[in-house]
């Protein structure tokens, strides 16, 4: 089944005079080359105050720039043999441990090898219901993060599940290793996230921001480190990352906000830990999941300590 990508629709508000479109647009999509830029505003993709615009057009404050940005692809959601970890599994839903390394659902740049095309596999009516492009899909882990992931098999189990997810009432726990030990065992990180203003690409604690909160509690002292349980009440991008990185505890081996490792090849973030109310029963159910075998590997050479 080929399936058209969604266009990338934002709405931008100028809070002050920030000179050409073209400039000011160069800053917002720093992925996206200035003869880019120019072309899709040419063809009509970017407007300004809901008309046609120019390059170098100026900019006001107040100014309102909706961009459609369109996608540089099609994706055939097709069944891939990909091995899924199945945790638990009822007639509305399942429970997976997400390997490292596995991007959720197709996007522009990974159209093929996701989850989603392992989950259709193991359950061909998946992409009867719901987003076509996400099926079943009612949260998400970083590319990166490994772990617990739940996975809706029909509308009721879909919808049952978002509200919990609206309603903060699933219990989600991570392990991650950061550098340095943490002066308070146990703590709240309450700051805002947002894209960072030097570099789109990343987010930051920004004032601007949308609350985030983290929870963490020190698991162990490992010499030089620390292993943490953390809980998030809040969703945002990264915001585990961002949040220990903010308070001077990077996460190891995250190369975008953390500290590279020689011995872990990606972010030490696990989410073992999941807990949320079935649709059958009603009932509060909890599960988790041990560290894969790579961050077991890590933290062993890491600190010494055997796990």
């Amino acid at each position: 089944m080929v399936i058209p990508l969604e266009p990338e629709v934002k709405i931008l508000q100028v809070a002050g005079s920030t000179g050409r479109l073209d400039r000011y647009l160069a800053k917002e999509y720093p992925e996206l080359s200035r003869s880019r830029l120019q072309k899709l505003i040419e063809q009509g993709y970017i407007l300004v105050n809901e008309c046609g615009a120019k390059a170098s057009q100026k900019l006001n404050a107040g100014d309102k720039i909706h961009i459609a940005l369109p996608p540089p692809e099609q994706v055939s959601l097709v069944a891939e043999p990909i091995p899924v970890d199945v945790i638990y599994e009822d007639d509305d839903l399942l429970v997976i441990d997400k390997p490292a390394g596995l991007v959720v659902h197709p996007s522009p740049g990974h159209t093929t090898h996701t989850l989603v095309n392992a989950l259709l596999a193991r359950c061909p009516n998946l992409g009867n219901f719901g987003d076509a492009i996400r099926p079943g899909i009612v949260h998400r882990l970083d590319k990166d993060t490994s772990g617990l992931m739940i996975i809706a098999k029909n509308n009721s189990a879909q919808q049952y599940l978002i509200n919990q997810f609206k309603a903060r009432s699933v219990s989600k726990g991570y392990l991650v290793l950061v550098k340095g030990k943490l002066a308070q065992s146990q703590g709240v990180i309450d700051a805002p996230v947002g894209r960072d203003p030097f570099n789109r690409k990343r987010m930051a604690v920004v004032s601007n921001g949308r609350q985030a909160r983290t929870r963490y509690k020190v698991k162990e002292y490992l010499g030089d480190y620390s292993l943490l349980e953390v809980t998030t009440e809040t969703g945002r991008t990264h915001q585990i990352r961002v949040h220990l990185s903010a308070i001077g505890y990077p996460v190891v081996g995250d190369p975008m906000y953390g500290v590279r490792s020689a011995y872990v090849k990606r972010q030490f973030v696990h989410a073992y830990r999941l807990g949320f109310r079935l649709l059958a029963s009603g009932a509060y159910q909890e599960f988790t999941c041990e560290l894969p075998s790579d961050l077991k590997q890590a933290m062993r050479l890491i600190t010494g300590v055997k796990v």
